[in-house]
């Protein structure tokens, strides 16, 4: 059974228009690029088309102010997508930037936009920035993406462009080449003996002051006969710290003092608890 090709053809053209998939697009899309104080009816309006870019450039100065509207559409439906931005790139550096339309439940859609809200590298940019535009949401309908018109920055010569720090990135470093302080010297010899010397002559009035207050030097024959190894080790690891302190202002550095500060202070603990004890005794006893 043959069919005529007058017939097969408008059923294939009606097949392939229903197999079609329904995409996302916009209609009744106006740009306007108004200046500051222009007034009512000084902006500068284009009409855009879903089909072709504008090929007229569009110029955003440092005071205008620019602004998008349409109707955004699900095959041919008005209708609000699940997203929809206005996408501005830079075609040397790659750099993009997205600005969210606020679109209401009708499919109204609005984006505006001046040159405070672009990033500084958009007003160094010499050539044209691509302003494209997405349309897409959730389903079967395909998304609609594409080149709609060029903008041109022109910024105020006589305001200076505020560039950010560039932000701190990790990686390799050049190598450091440490610088030591050099090692500490002792005082001079003159300023260390006039101190030593003023200590000295101190000791003649801790003498008298120990007379004056009623210290016993009798008790000495009576403390070593009690506890003569706890007296001559507690007195001698007083003796033996002074040394190493003396040693560590003349020679010695912190981690050669640490080991035997250690020892000369564990045999002054343990020594001096049973020297005091034995004092401690004779004071109990009534003697003074």
């Amino acid at each position: 059974m043959k069919f005529s090709s007058a017939i097969v053809l408008p059923l294939l053209s009606l097949g392939s228009g229903l197999a079609a998939a329904a995409s996302w697009s916009f209609e009744d899309a106006t740009l306007s690029i108004s200046s500051k104080g222009a007034g009512v009816g000084g902006a500068l309006k284009e009409k855009l088309s879903p089909v072709s870019r504008l090929t007229k450039q569009v110029k955003l100065g440092p005071t205008d102010s620019l602004k998008l509207v349409m109707t955004t559409t699900e095959d041919k439906t008005a209708k609000r997508p699940h997203q929809a931005f206005l996408t501005l790139h830079e075609p040397k550096t790659g750099l993009e930037e997205s600005f969210v339309f606020n679109v209401k439940e009708s499919g109204k859609a609005k984006v505006e936009l001046s040159q405070k809200d672009l990033p500084f590298q958009f007003l160094t940019a010499s050539a044209p920035i691509q302003a494209k535009l997405l349309i897409a949401s959730f389903g079967s309908s395909d998304a609609y993406y594409t080149h709609a018109f060029d903008l041109t920055i022109s910024r105020d010569p006589n305001v200076p462009l505020s560039t950010p720090e560039a932000p701190l990135r990790y990686g390799k470093l050049s190598e450091i080449n440490h610088i030591f302080r050099s090692d500490p010297k002792s005082p001079p010899t003159i300023l260390s003996g006039v101190f030593t010397l003023a200590i000295l002559a101190c000791l003649p009035a801790l003498v008298g002051g120990w007379l004056f207050l009623g210290a016993n030097f009798s008790h000495l024959p009576k403390a070593m006969n009690a506890a003569p190894v706890s007296h001559a080790l507690f007195f001698g690891s007083i003796v033996a710290m002074e040394f190493v302190f003396f040693l560590y202002y003349s020679s010695w550095t912190l981690f050669q003092i640490l080991p035997p500060a250690g020892l000369i202070g564990t045999v002054a603990f343990l020594s001096g608890s049973k020297a005091l004890g034995e004092v401690q005794q004779r004071r109990l006893a009534g003697l003074r």
